[in-house]
């Protein structure tokens, strides 16, 4: 596939497989942060006093049109635990209330709900997915065991972070509907690895990062809330936009996008990212990039022998997850790839299993997938 590394900031000399991370910014999209960043130094109060709210008000505009969803139904937030940190903090939950999760979620975010389980006295239930999947029944099914009259609440990720599956989330949101549930998606991964319609996918809450497979600079993330629910969110920070005197006519709005003093750039910037994005065919390289990983993840299989939790490549999109021999140290596997084969990805350990996370973004070619797999070749 053709590579778009000129593009990019990073090391040339590095195979840089870990997009799934931290993401990676082009130089176009990076310039446009930059640009606003010295609009701000050049005149700050007039840029956080008199410009920003229009600015930022453009900039959900153009955000709400690639996600499919209204403006007023948005906020832009530092990332996705800030996103989700303000839903999991408004809910009134007590003792007695379920929130049902998957084995599957974020370290972040199952931090943040255990963190108010004791506070509070709520119940966290991390409900194991049977692998290798098979069908979006078989998984929606596999969650339902965990639901009681007791459920709340589901909080569940759109694509996963420790095995980069992309989960049937619309069917789990049409089931919660019918019993009154709320959901709550973690969509860190997905702006940018999927297309997205927030309208029509009908989740309560949805929070997505942007920074990564957007390619929007770090700092820039997103809340959705449905109408119908963006009452019950109270600010994370309360500040001027808490009993607004210029009430935008979202709560969402006003109660979040005011958190003081605090550079917007990363916000502004991304509708640039959306930009990119399109002048150069996205569809298309997302689609390039999709036949490298499942390349990549057919040649591990063979080398290691052992088969993936993904019953066909429908189940994951640009990232992967591969399992790893038992015997391996995985802190030393990974510093050895990376010291000596110069390839930066993950390996970590996850429910007893060793993996290795596969990122492959318009950056990548087939020279960094032959990297990878001649340096797995010596190392196991």
């Amino acid at each position: 596939m053709a590579s778009l590394k000129n593009q990019f900031l990073l090391n040339p000399k590095i195979h840089f497989l870990n997009h799934g991370s931290f993401g990676a910014t082009p130089y176009p999209v990076f310039r446009e942060y930059q640009r606003w960043q010295r609009e701000l130094e050049y005149q700050p109060v007039e840029f956080l006093g008199r410009r920003a709210t229009a600015l930022m008000a453009d900039a959900r505009l153009a955000l709400g049109k690639y996600l499919g969803a209204q403006s007023d139904n948005l906020v832009y937030t530092q990332n996705v635990t800030v996103a989700l940190n303000i839903v999991a903090r408004s809910l009134v939950l007590e003792p007695g209330d379920e929130v049902l999760t998957s084995d599957h979620e974020y370290g972040a975010l199952d931090r943040t709900w255990r963190f108010l389980s004791k506070e509070r006295g709520f119940k966290y239930i991390r409900q194991k997915i049977s692998l290798p999947l098979s069908t979006t029944q078989q998984f929606a099914d596999d969650l339902w065991q965990g639901v009681t009259a007791h459920t709340r609440v589901i909080f569940i990720s759109h694509i996963t972070s420790p095995t980069a599956i992309l989960f049937p989330v619309a069917e789990v949101i049409r089931r919660a509907r019918d019993q009154g549930i709320l959901t709550i998606i973690d969509g860190a991964h997905a702006p940018g690895q999927i297309h997205l319609d927030l309208n029509l996918l009908g989740a309560d809450f949805y929070g997505g990062n942007l920074h990564k497979w957007l390619c929007a600079p770090k700092g820039a993330g997103f809340l959705y809330a449905a109408p119908e629910v963006r009452h019950l969110l109270k600010p994370l920070i309360v500040s001027w936009g808490y009993e607004s005197e210029t009430p935008s006519g979202s709560t969402l709005v006003d109660y979040h996008e005011w958190m003081g003093t605090r550079d917007l750039a990363a916000f502004l910037s991304a509708p640039a990212a959306i930009e990119f994005q399109e002048k150069h065919d996205w569809d298309r390289i997302r689609a390039d990039c999709h036949g490298l990983a499942r390349e990549a993840l057919n040649q591990i299989e063979t080398l290691t022998g052992i088969s993936s939790y993904y019953p066909d490549d429908s189940w994951y999109v640009q990232m992967f997850a591969a399992q790893l021999p038992d015997s391996i140290d995985v802190l030393k596997f990974k510093t050895r790839l990376y010291d000596k084969y110069r390839i930066e990805t993950p390996v970590h350990e996850w429910n007893e299993k060793k993996l290795i996370r596969i990122s492959i973004q318009g950056y990548n070619t087939e020279e960094d997938i032959k990297a990878l797999i001649n340096a797995l070749k010596r190392l196991l």
